[in-house]
């Protein structure tokens, strides 16, 4: 198992937001995390990553438990969020903020190859390099931020709300390049566009009200009563 969390309860304030949240998330695979605005899906993420500060339960990384562990600490073991809105930095090129996602330890070593392998996945970062992110599309950002944290070499990534904002075509790339990714590093998404998330997921979980109501193999929750009529409108 690559990410199991257990458990996890957390809020901001004295307002709580998850209730005793468990899933897991097998090595090699997407595990997607749907559910309505509120719900709590990217409190999850921020708690797993250690933004957003837990109030009980634990994380484990491939058995060990890293609730403790600092997010920049989280990073070096391997643990990565693509954060929602990009948060790129709008005034250097594409490379140079490729560049900044290798300054962990386990990443320099192999800053060429990363680079050619994200220049292989999203090929208009390549022909665009040389250009001010701030510069770049909706799209062309957010491949930017996914490659960003694929410099680091994660062995989970975090990814909260690819889709937003994006054209259905940009989605469709940016979801295809998912299924490649996932040969390297073992993704948790985080995602409004429900029938696209399930499409390319493994596995999948229902976030309602803070707590874990529904999982299963995506295709079943494609063919979920609920989901179907909560989600898509079926």
């Amino acid at each position: 198992m690559a990410l199991s969390v257990k458990d996890l309860e957390a809020g901001y304030g004295k307002v709580q937001v998850l209730f005793k949240v468990s899933l897991e998330v097998q090595k090699g695979t997407i595990t997607a995390l749907i559910g309505p605005n509120g719900a709590g899906k990217t409190t999850t993420l921020l708690s797993v990553m250690g933004v957003v500060k837990p109030w009980g339960g634990s994380v484990l990384l491939n058995g060990a438990d890293i609730i403790e562990v600092p997010p920049h600490k989280k990073v070096e073991l391997g643990v990565v969020l693509v954060p929602e809105g990009r948060r790129l930095f709008p005034n250097m090129t594409v490379e140079e903020n490729l560049l900044m996602g290798a300054y962990v330890k386990r990443a320099r070593r192999y800053v060429h190859d990363s680079l050619d392998y994200v220049y292989s996945l999203f090929p208009r970062l390549k022909e665009r390099r040389k250009q001010k992110a701030g510069t770049l599309s909706g799209g062309e950002q957010q491949m930017l931020a996914i490659g960003r944290a694929l410099m680091a070499r994660p062995e989970v990534l975090l990814i909260d709300e690819p889709s937003a904002g994006l054209a259905p075509k940009v989605v469709a790339e940016v979801f295809e390049a998912f299924k490649r990714i996932k040969e390297t590093s073992t993704i948790l998404l985080v995602e409004q566009n429900v029938s696209a998330a399930l499409a390319v997921a493994d596995y999948g979980y229902v976030l309602e009200n803070g707590r874990a109501v529904l999982s299963g193999p995506s295709e079943d929750l494609l063919e979920n009563p609920h989901v179907k009529r909560a989600y898509l409108g079926v």
